[in-house]
């Protein structure tokens, strides 16, 4: 787009549809992609899912609402569970941990906890999940940048089974609780590998200048781990950790950050004698949010990892032929949680305004950056779609926005619906299972939406609604001095 002297605003082409989004030649189409596997649209319009209709959902739950389809979100886990991990089955096989800041909650907790895979948290919240649902402490990890005492202290009474590690402060902290508790503590360290993942500048976490870990090239990465050998009575080294980024939708990055890690691995076999058992190479996996995006499945992403891990790995097989192998685990989040849900939506207002390019449409709903902040955090795209009815209008070019003061409140920057969508009309995003319940917040002290689960055509809450009254249960409503009585 040229650029304009007084600001984009006035620039050629502001307003226009962005290049990948293609007026629709059916503008009704649910791309399968986008959405869980028990989305469908009947005969009149409107969509389903696992069999009940939206406008059931939205007379009974009532709007905006987060909907999961249970099947879908266990069938990817299962993915990953299976078909990620079958070719590590030849170098030294893979474990796989639901990373559950992208969503968790008690009920999410047991499928993970029921398909077989593991559980990564970053709080002492996230751990109280686990531990509500008995998740089995050997199968939980415990990430963060600045873990608390007390959250340290917790994770170590409960016997977790791995504390990936990220400062020095951190280390003599484990350290020092451990041996409080007569404990030894199962770590990890949290490498910066110095990969530049194509992504946004805030959810890249692997180069240098940011908050994680231990700088690779700088020579931390390795005093960390001779900080922890040196520690060996009250710590004991179980490997690696690496995580380079969100939405990433090709392996190239994790080839090099394996690369690194199995230098390092080596280095400390070397010196101290250690063949660390683990090495993670965290998470991060794309999923569609909108048509211009082409996710790897579960098993593309397990044999291409498989491949480059086995490569990189063959120099210490021949350099180490007693040694064992470590065996690698994986973070997803996004790509389990993400499509396996959509918000629903009840259309407030339509509102067209004169821009350069002619008349945008803005489509206010009864959510917006409460329930979903990431487009004001980072700028993401969603899809939409109209969910009660059908529509033979023309399509319009439209953004769907929210319903709080912030003009950056924004739920879909650019989308077509149906000409004829007025208030009272539905629709649905898709793609909003991952990272919308988990970063929401009570702007304008708005309640957050239910999270509804929906299975065999049964829909039950999971997270209910929050009230005005949860809102105001946490005031302290205590007179001014002037007021006190005496």
């Amino acid at each position: 787009m040229r650029a304009h002297e007084a600001g984009i605003l006035h620039a050629e082409g502001y307003g226009a549809a962005p290049q990948w989004l293609p007026f629709p030649t059916d503008v009704m189409e649910l791309l399968p992609q986008l959405w869980p596997s028990n989305v469908a649209r009947d005969a009149s319009g409107v969509l389903s899912i696992a069999g009940i209709p939206v406008t059931d959902i939205a007379r009974d739950f009532g709007t905006a609402a987060y909907v999961v389809d249970e099947d879908d979100f266990r069938s990817r886990a299962r993915a990953f569970r299976d078909d990620f991990t079958a070719p590590f089955a030849a170098v030294a096989g893979a474990d796989v941990y639901y990373a559950g800041k992208a969503f968790l909650c008690t009920a999410v907790a047991r499928w993970i906890m029921e398909e077989g895979l593991n559980l990564d948290t970053c709080s002492g919240g996230e751990l109280a999940v686990a531990q509500r649902v008995g998740f089995p402490a050997e199968r939980v990890a415990l990430h963060g940048n600045n873990k608390s005492v007390p959250e340290l202290r917790q994770a170590l009474e409960y016997g977790i089974g791995r504390i990936v590690v990220d400062s020095f402060d951190e280390i003599d902290r484990v350290a020092r609780l451990a041996s409080e508790l007569g404990v030894t503590a199962p770590v990890m360290v949290r490498v910066t590998v110095g990969v530049e993942a194509h992504t946004h500048e805030f959810i890249a976490t692997a180069h240098e200048d940011q908050k994680f870990g231990f700088s690779l090239a700088g020579g931390q990465a390795r005093a960390a781990i001779d900080a922890i050998v040196a520690k060996g009575e009250s710590l004991r080294l179980l490997g690696l950790h690496s995580h380079i980024g969100s939405q990433i939708f090709d392996t190239s990055g994790f080839e090099i950050a394996a690369r690194r890690l199995v230098a390092l691995h080596t280095e400390v076999a070397d010196e101290h004698g250690i063949a660390m058992p683990e090495m993670d190479l965290g998470g991060g996996y794309g999923i569609a949010y909108t048509s211009e995006h082409e996710p790897l499945t579960p098993g593309q992403l397990g044999t291409q990892m498989a491949e480059l891990v086995d490569r990189e790995l063959k120099e210490f097989r021949d350099g180490h032929p007693q040694a064992t192998l470590p065996r690698i685990s994986i973070e997803p989040g996004r790509a389990i949680a993400g499509p396996s849900a959509f918000t629903l939506y009840e259309i407030g207002t339509v509102k067209d305004v004169e821009v350069s390019s002619g008349v945008r449409s803005y489509v206010s709903v009864d959510g917006g950056m409460s329930d979903n902040v990431r487009t004001a955090l980072y700028g993401a795209d969603y899809s939409c779609t109209l969910a009660g009815r059908r529509s033979d209008a023309e399509p319009r070019l439209v953004r769907v926005v929210g319903r709080h003061c912030e003009s950056g409140d924004i739920v879909v920057m650019d989308e077509y619906l149906p000409g004829d969508i007025v208030p009272g009309d539905l629709i649905a995003v898709p793609g909003t299972g991952a990272y919308c319940r988990s970063l929401s917040n009570q702007y304008n002290h708005t309640p957050r939406p239910p999270v509804l689960a929906v299975r065999d055509g049964v829909a039950r809450v999971i997270v209910r609604r929050e009230t005005i009254e949860d809102l105001l249960a946490l005031d302290v409503d205590e007179p001014s001095p002037s007021q006190e009585v005496r």
